[in-house]
């Protein structure tokens, strides 16, 4: 085996295993350090009302021996299909004895270029065909090291109105929530239904929201490359301008970033309401109120997040006469 800047390059790289730190470390602060170590130091300072994460501090923690390890467990956990390159989950870590010095000085210097994603169609539950993209076994587990570093950031700053997708949320406690709103009289629901959602967010908006609290350069145009992953269809691929990968672990997060902007604005305006993923619930105590509503909220997501509200499926109805997250909703709970 090999040792290399604190990384043994071996099959059982995704074990634990104590390794010997250096004393010393390089002025550029690239080095892959041990991820104990390296979230000691993970430093925050003010800028202006928000927290920026310092850049070289992130960088240390997405590529350390045990963040890697941990995306490759639940990458292997999560199972899945092999993408453009044809190599399957189970043959990574002996791929990574090969290659995974070069990946990960790749990374570093940020000229990493990650493969394209894979076409995939799955039967949606009411009908149609959603698509997925399916990234590399490699570029699943790079992505999924990014969240697992960037998800506790988010996170203290994400709506308690928000459940998809995030640590000690589930969908039960969105509909818990929606059955409170609805037992307190609350019976007239906003049901905004947003189209093609992963399809158009706009690249730009992400990104700028990105930087706001990531002051990491390379991790940012590293996330930039993801996003313009191009889509391998019938043996061509195409580029990607707008819209996140779906099928991908970093785009449920991305997705989060996105649509707490609309929690944030919804909270400020006081309204009661539950978000899960791009499923969006508004409950009022009237028809007239919810008309109001659907009408103002709608050209919010429009004009400012550059989303697409569907109008044939969005409505304002009686709770029980529509679905959320594939439940009824009345004043006696879901069913």
């Amino acid at each position: 085996m090999e040792r290399q800047q604190g990384i043994v390059y071996q099959m059982d790289l995704f074990q634990p295993q104590e390794q010997e730190q250096e004393n010393v470390r390089p002025s550029h602060h690239r080095e892959i350090v041990s991820g104990s170590e390296a979230r000691k130091e993970l430093q925050v300072e003010r800028a202006g009302e928000q927290e920026r994460a310092l850049a070289y501090e992130l960088m240390q923690v997405i590529l350390s021996p045990d963040n890697i390890s941990r995306a490759y467990k639940q990458v292997k956990q999560n199972k899945g299909v092999a993408g453009v390159d044809q190599m399957p989950v189970e043959k990574f870590a002996e791929w990574y004895v090969q290659e995974g010095e070069h990946l990960i000085g790749q990374l570093q210097a940020g000229s990493y270029q990650p493969q394209g994603v894979k076409l995939a169609e799955i039967p949606k539950p009411n009908g149609g065909m959603r698509k997925l993209g399916i990234p590399t076994v490699t570029d699943r587990i790079i992505q999924q090291a990014i969240a697992q570093v960037l998800s506790p950031i988010y996170e203290r700053e994400f709506s308690e109105h928000s459940y998809g997708f995030r640590p000690n949320r589930n969908a039960h406690q969105a509909l818990e929530k929606a059955s409170e709103y609805v037992a307190e009289g609350r019976s007239i629901v906003v049901d905004l239904d947003l189209k093609t959602f992963f399809d158009v967010v706009n690249h730009d908006r992400l990104m700028h929201r990105l930087s706001t609290r990531i002051g990491d350069k390379p991790l940012l145009k590293l996330i930039r490359k993801y996003l313009q992953s191009g889509i391998l269809i019938d043996g061509v691929m195409s580029q990607r301008t707008e819209g996140t990968p779906q099928g991908s672990p970093l785009s449920p997060l991305l997705s989060n970033i996105v649509l707490d902007e609309l929690d944030k604005e919804l909270e400020s305006r006081g309204h009661k309401f539950v978000r899960y993923a791009d499923d969006c619930n508004i409950f009022v105590r009237s028809q007239a109120a919810g008309e109001r509503v659907i009408q103002s909220v709608s050209g919010f997501i429009e004009n400012k997040l550059k989303l697409i509200v569907n109008k044939d499926k969005s409505k304002v109805c009686l709770s029980d006469q529509t679905k959320f997250l594939g439940y009824t909703i009345n004043e006696s709970g879901y069913l």
